[in-house]
């Protein structure tokens, strides 16, 4: 199994190997956005190698007694920093494993000559923006509603836009239907923070929160559905029916809790949680609101340059 690339368009590449699959996009001095990309390239080949070397113990939960752990990856040991502030629940640095791959490859872009870039690893963004650019976020709030069969245009359920003068510079989202597993109930729940890594971990933690008790939500081991888990036997949501309206309000209140405690606590900048039909924004802490735009199709989101959480 060796890395593999192929060029999308005059902008775009996508960079494969193993379980790790990115789109790397950017905008600029055609000679520096080339350089930049094959330098993202060159740093891509050696990641998933890099992660296994260390997998054990990024596989292992957090806690204070391994906090001088000497973790050779930069990319590990970036994880371990952004799940540190999550210890007081079981937590691994697999938790924020895609925000840091991506945060490592958008390091390659922060050079003279890129106007705006953004690594997408699997809906987890990390991305660049010098001053004066902006880029524009497409939410899909449920990802049982996309079908790649259809070859028509890409609504979306909102858009956001993210200005370089935000402190934004990652993008996660996670939820029960996603790659990873939950332990919550949450179709979504998209996270705005300052880096890719930190607003993987922190998606990870509140849609765990986003939960409630109730006999139309399946669980199972970890270990059940995936032999080698980090989660071991920790039950993990497999599906969820119809819930009543005032659970899955439960649910999202919790959820929100969660959110605004990490929101004043620095972690994260903002917040969309999204259940069944119901959802809450956990809006900045500055005056200003998060400016959401409604759903759109592919063309309108191409007019600013976009990606999709």
């Amino acid at each position: 199994m060796t890395a593999q690339r192929n060029r999308l368009d005059a902008h775009r590449w996508h960079f494969s190997h193993g379980p790790i699959d990115v789109i790397a996009e950017a905008h600029g001095d055609a000679a520096a956005v080339a350089a930049a990309h094959a330098a993202a390239w060159q740093r891509f080949t050696g990641v998933l190698d890099e992660l296994v070397g260390e997998l054990r113990e990024l596989r292992r939960p957090i806690d204070v007694a391994r906090a001088t752990h000497a973790w050779r990856s930069p990319i590990a040991q970036r994880m371990w920093s952004a799940c540190a502030p999550f210890s007081a629940s079981f937590i691994t640095p697999m938790a924020a494993v895609a925000g840091a791959v991506a945060q490592e490859l958008i390091a390659c872009y922060q050079h003279a000559g890129i106007e705006r870039a953004w690594i997408n690893n699997g809906g987890d963004i990390a991305l660049q923006l010098a001053p004066g650019q902006s880029v524009r976020i497409g939410l899909l709030a449920d990802i049982a509603t996309f079908d790649l069969r259809d070859a028509g245009l890409l609504v979306t359920d909102g858009l956001f836009d993210i200005t370089a003068d935000m402190p934004v510079r990652g993008v996660a989202t996670s939820g029960w239907r996603g790659r990873s597993f939950s332990l919550g109930i949450a179709d979504s729940v998209t996270v705005l923070a300052a880096t890719a890594a930190k607003a993987d971990a922190a998606a990870t933690a509140i849609g765990n929160a986003v939960n409630v008790v109730d006999a139309g939500v399946e669980r199972k081991p970890a270990s059940e559905c995936e032999d080698d888990s980090d989660l071991g036997d920790i039950p993990v949501t497999v599906d969820v029916a119809v819930l009543d309206p005032a659970q899955v309000k439960r649910a999202l209140d919790a959820g929100a809790v969660c959110a605004r405690a990490l929101q004043h606590a620095g972690h994260i900048h903002a917040a969309m949680l999204v259940c069944q039909g119901q959802w809450r924004m956990v809006e900045p802490l500055c005056s200003d609101a998060l400016p959401i735009a409604q759903p759109a199709g592919r063309a309108a989101m191409a007019a600013v340059g976009s990606v999709f959480a």
